[in-house]
Parts: structure tokens; C-alpha cells; sequence
């Protein structure tokens, strides 16, 4: 059973799914198998706010078993591709496989004054960056974000909330077709566009 417990405000939110523990083991020997040396199993720690937020949104009852895969922020982007690219066949194995982050994320950098929904100018230029190279499939691109990226590092000054698109994007397929699924913003700087991808296999 995984369990979160998060107190927000006075609200006490819990999200207790079924813990996925044969997927786990799979996600593992792919993994080992995909040239990882070392991969860790942590049956002790409850879900991360990424993981349950929006699962809590799609299913209310936590009626679905779940497996969360840690990102490396040591790590870069290819990394984590090549970790999406070593899970790809769970695909196939009636698997869904959901990166959840954040288009930006520079909590520092929030806009309180920003009018609802309208994006700082450095957070809109990274936005469409994004945008533009995955609907045209530069994932290569988008691996080396930090390089060719317009203000990278003011839009993630930590990685930890981008690189799981890099692990949805890499299991997806280099041939996959991105499709933009939702845009919005909140607070100038934080864009949640979503994306889904559309395996040509």
C-alpha cells in the first residue's frame, strides 16, 4: 500500500493506492538491462506530490497500482531519455506511463501581480522552445536543453521537475508524434503545457 499524507492549510489530504510491486521489478531489470549498474528499490517512501496530485485528479479512488521512478538531478537530460528508451516495452505490457513535472518551475521567480493566466516574457520564450521542438520532433533538442534552450536555467534552475518528460519522450520512441494535450499558467512563471505522445510502433 503506498500512502501520502500532505496537510495543506488545514486540508488533510491522503492518496492510498495499491503499490505496483511486480512492475517494480520489471521497471528494474529494464532498466539493468537498458545499462543502468545500480538501480535502488525504496518500498519505505510514500508517493511524491508529483506523482499523486494529478493520479488524485484522474483516479479519485486510487484504484490503480502504481510504481514511481526517482529522476537523477545529478544526471541530464539523455540520461533520463535513454531511461524512458530502456522502459519503452512496458508499453506493451498494458503499462501508462506518466512524466509529471512542470513546463517551467522557478518558484523564486513567481509573479504575484502577473495578471491570471499571462506568462512573464522569459518564461513564454522557453514555453514555445518547448513547444515548437517537440511537436516537431527535436528530441535531441530537447535532451540538451540547457544548450540550446532560451533562458534554461531561469525557467529550471533544478532539473528535477523537467526530466520526467525526458523518460515519458525517450519510452514513447524517437519516432513518436508529440501532440500538446493543455496549456495554462499560473503565477507568471509556471506553465503546466502537457503533452502526450503517440507511439508510431
Amino acid at each position: 500500500m503506498l500512502k501520502f499524507c500532505e496537510f495543506w492549510g488545514i486540508l488533510q489530504l491522503k492518496y492510498e493506492a495499491p503499490g505496483a510491486v511486480e512492475l517494480g521489478k520489471r521497471v528494474k531489470e529494464l532498466l539493468m538491462g537498458g545499462g543502468m549498474k545500480r538501480v535502488d528499490e525504496d518500498t519505505e517512501r510514500g508517493l511524491d506530490h508529483g506523482a499523486w496530485v494529478p493520479l488524485m485528479l484522474m483516479y479519485p479512488e486510487a484504484d490503480i497500482p502504481i510504481c514511481q521512478l526517482s529522476v537523477q538531478s545529478s544526471q541530464n537530460g539523455t540520461y533520463h531519455y535513454n531511461m524512458g528508451k530502456a522502459l519503452a516495452p512496458l508499453k506493451d505490457e498494458g503499462v501508462l506511463i506518466i512524466g509529471s513535472g512542470s513546463a517551467t518551475h522557478n518558484l523564486r521567480k513567481l509573479d504575484f501581480n502577473a495578471a491570471n493566466g499571462t506568462p512573464v516574457p522569459w518564461a513564454l520564450a522557453f514555453d514555445h522552445w518547448l513547444r515548437d521542438s517537440l511537436l516537431q520532433g527535436r528530441y535531441g533538442d530537447v535532451n540538451e536543453w540547457e544548450e540550446k534552450a532560451p533562458n534554461a536555467k531561469m525557467a529550471h534552475p533544478w532539473p528535477e521537475h523537467f526530466y520526467p518528460l525526458h523518460v515519458a519522450m525517450g519510452a514513447a520512441g524517437e519516432d513518436a508524434k508529440a501532440e500538446q494535450i493543455h496549456t495554462s499558467w499560473q503565477l507568471g512563471t509556471l506553465s503546466y503545457s502537457s503533452y502526450s505522445f503517440t507511439s508510431s510502433l
